[in-house]
């Protein structure tokens, strides 16, 4: 199964798919073109939105590339404590001039839709966060020709991911950007996110499954590692930010490097679930606050994110990035998966002795 996953492309670098417009179909088509699986977010965007990018790669490249769905999310969130947060976001309201989002905007994210085209017209991978598919799902998608991979934060996810018939599963360390894959959110468990390297090492003794390994990757030697480590091929998510063909907003890169910017942290200040990003303002002051309510919270302070985005402030927005942001590399993304392979090669030449004098 391994070889059914890695045969897709030939170097074992997974650009991950990051929702609210960065993983555009250029940055898809320029890692795929290079070698590597590129990746398009469904997530946030309508089932015909999705299928528009979905054409628009196909235009773009031949080469095999993905598709990741959000899970629909279970009713948790107290309502009172999304209307506590929303009164103090008020002054967020007037300061960017616009309203805040309505909290009930929706929570399945257009999952079942999405999935009907996935069905209609098969894809060669699809990935899914927040949550494990039902069986079902995931046997129909490999009956249309699709590979499917379901990310896993714990041991008991990756079993779960095994037990549903998926083909392979995304091991996703607390190191990575964005939000965490966590199937059920417990805010019990805020801060007992496992470090990558020690949760494949767990995983990779539990499950047989072939392991993509993501979180904090910067590097082909930090590649290299968790190839070494058992994982079959590595997802990089803020690698890719940086990229000429990202879809992320220019004050958004420019943040990953910017000293301003020394550290980050996992926050339910945007978005009510556990995502990591760069420490500003927004998260500083909202971040203790805000409740356990994805995606209310999500849909709340959208209004915010973009009026922050559009004045050009890095203090509102969102900066999701992973804990090795400050490696981030201006390069175009074909060049990336290049470079990157490149230092595989010479980091598993080293470890086999070849690289000695």
């Amino acid at each position: 199964m391994s070889s059914a996953l890695t045969d897709l492309f030939p170097h074992p670098i997974v650009q991950a798919p990051m929702a609210g417009g960065v993983s555009v179909p250029q940055l898809a088509a320029a890692v795929a073109e290079a070698g590597g699986l590129g990746f398009l977010a469904a997530g946030y965007k309508t089932a015909d939105g999705m299928y528009q990018e979905i054409k628009q790669l196909r235009g773009l490249t031949g080469r095999p590339f993905g598709v990741n769905l959000f899970m629909p999310q279970p009713e948790q969130a107290d309502p009172a404590a999304v209307e506590v947060y929303a009164n103090q976001l008020a002054g967020e309201a007037a300061w960017y001039e616009t309203e805040l989002g309505d909290p009930d905007s929706g929570r399945d994210d257009g999952y079942d839709a999405k999935l009907a085209v996935l069905l209609d017209n098969p894809v060669p991978v699809a990935s899914f966060h927040f949550g494990c598919p039902a069986r079902e799902v995931l046997e129909s998608l490999a009956r249309a020709g699709t590979f499917t991979l379901v990310t896993a934060t714990t041991v008991d996810e990756a079993l779960a991911v095994q037990r549903a018939g998926a083909g392979a599963v995304i091991v996703q360390g607390v190191e990575a950007g964005g939000h965490q894959g966590t199937h059920r959110d417990n805010p019990e468990a805020d801060g007992a996110g496992i470090g990558l390297l020690s949760l494949l090492a767990q995983v990779r003794e539990a499950v047989t499954l072939p392991i993509v390994a993501a979180g904090g990757l910067m590097r082909g030697s930090q590649i290299a590692a968790v190839l070494a480590a058992g994982a079959s091929a590595a997802q990089l998510g803020t690698a890719f930010v940086a990229t000429p063909e990202s879809g992320a907003n220019a004050v958004h890169k420019q943040a990953l490097t910017n000293p301003l910017f020394v550290r980050t942290e996992l926050t339910r200040a945007f978005s009510g679930r556990p995502a990591r990003g760069l420490v500003n303002r927004f998260m500083r002051e909202h971040g203790p606050y805000a409740p356990a309510a994805y995606p209310e919270v999500h849909h709340l302070t959208s209004p915010l994110r973009k009026a922050a985005a559009k004045a050009g402030d890095a203090q509102g927005m969102a900066l999701w990035a992973g804990q090795g942001h400050r490696m981030a590399r201006e390069l175009p993304a074909g060049q990336l998966v290049q470079t990157l392979a490149d230092e595989v090669g010479a980091a598993k030449t080293a470890l086999s002795g070849g690289g000695a004098r």
